[in-house]
C-alpha cells in the first residue's frame, strides 16, 4: 500500500495519545513516537484524522471528561485539572464549544452528545484501500461460542440510512461519528450496536442496517435530532461470539462468523429462527473479545 508507513506513523501517534492522554503531550513526544521529524508528523495527522494533533488531544481529553462527569458525578474542577485544563473557566468554555452545554449542567442531566470516538486510522485504511480487483476467499468457518440470551422489552435509539445494508454502506451514507452520540446516552442498557431491522420496523424509505443503542421500557429521555425512538417486544437472542482476533484478521474473521451463524441449525438449542420478531444485531467488534454477533429465535413448541 503507497502510504502504509505514514498510516503506521499516525497510528503509532494515535496509540501514544491514548496511552499518556493524562499527562502533558507535545509535538516532539509523537514525533519520536512515529519516527518523523515534529513537521512532518503533524502535516500527516491533520492528513489523515482531518485534526491536528493538538486538537485530536483536546476533543479526546473532553470526551473522557464528559463520560466521567456522566456517570460519577465529581466536581467540575478536579475533572478539569484531571485533563490538563488550566482553569475551571478555560474547561468550561472548551467543554461547551465542543458539545453545546456547560460541565456543570452535562453534569446534572446528561443529554445525548456527540463523543469523540476515532476510528485507528490502519482499520480505516486497510478498508478503503484493500484490492478490490482480487477475487474475496471464500471466509472460513469459525469456531463459535453460543448462548441463548434474554431481551426484555424496551425501547430504541436508533439513526437510521435511506439505502445501506451493512456498516460500511452505512458508513459512506450516514457517517459513523453517530457512534459517539449513541455512546453517550446515560440510560443504555447495553452498549450500541449495528442492527439489520426486520421489514416491520423500517418505514418506506429507509435502510436495513441503521446503528442505535437500547434503553429502557420506560425511556422518556431526550430523543436526539434526526434519530428515531421505536418499541421493541421482549424476546430470546442466540449471540455467538467468534475466537480473539488480530487487527489484520478484521475483516476474514467478521465474514467467517457472519457465514458461521447464516450456517448454523439454532434446532440444536430447540429454537428456530425469528427474524421478524427483532434486529439481528452486531457489537463493535474488539479483537480482545471476538466478534459477536446475536440473531432472534423463537422456542419450538
Amino acid at each position: 500500500m503507497e502510504h502504509i508507513d505514514q498510516v503506521n506513523a499516525v497510528q503509532a501517534m494515535q496509540d501514544y495519545i491514548i496511552n499518556h492522554l493524562c499527562e502533558p503531550i507535545t509535538l516532539s513526544e509523537l514525533s519520536r513516537a512515529a519516527g518523523y521529524s515534529p513537521f512532518h508528523c503533524a502535516r500527516m495527522f491533520k492528513e489523515f484524522t482531518g485534526k491536528t494533533p493538538f486538537e485530536y488531544i483536546r476533543a479526546m481529553r473532553l470526551t473522557r471528561a464528559a463520560l466521567k462527569l456522566r456517570d460519577e458525578q465529581p466536581k467540575v474542577l478536579d475533572v478539569a485539572l484531571d485533563y490538563l485544563f488550566d482553569s475551571h473557566e478555560g474547561f468550561t468554555r472548551a467543554f461547551s464549544r465542543e458539545f453545546g452545554i456547560t460541565p456543570a449542567k452535562y453534569s446534572k442531566s446528561p443529554p445525548p452528545i456527540k463523543l469523540f470516538l476515532p476510528t485507528p486510522v490502519v482499520d480505516e485504511y486497510t478498508f478503503y484501500h484493500r484490492d478490490r480487483s482480487e477475487p474475496t476467499p471464500k471466509p472460513e468457518p469459525q469456531s463459535l461460542f453460543i448462548q441463548v440470551i434474554e431481551r426484555p422489552a424496551r425501547k430504541l435509539i436508533l439513526k437510521r440510512a435511506a439505502k445501506a445494508n451493512d456498516y460500511f454502506e452505512y458508513c459512506e451514507e450516514v457517517d459513523c461519528d453517530i457512534w459517539g452520540l449513541l455512546c453517550s446516552v446515560k440510560e443504555a442498557l447495553y452498549e450500541p450496536i449495528g442492527l439489520w431491522l426486520p421489514h416491520r420496523f423500517r418505514p418506506e424509505g429507509t435502510s436495513y442496517y441503521a446503528q442505535g443503542v437500547e434503553v429502557p421500557a420506560d425511556y422518556s429521555g431526550v430523543v436526539p435530532d434526526g434519530l428515531d425512538l421505536i418499541d421493541l417486544p421482549p424476546c430470546q437472542m442466540l449471540f455467538f461470539q467468534g475466537r480473539p482476533f488480530a487487527d489484520a484478521e478484521f475483516f476474514k474473521i467478521i465474514e467467517g462468523v457472519s457465514e458461521s451463524i447464516d450456517a448454523y441449525n439454532p434446532e440444536v438449542f430447540g429454537f428456530r429462527w425469528a427474524d421478524d420478531e427483532a434486529p439481528r444485531f452486531q457489537l463493535e467488534p474488539q479483537g480482545y473479545r471476538g466478534y459477536i454477533e446475536a440473531r432472534p429465535v423463537r422456542k419450538i413448541s
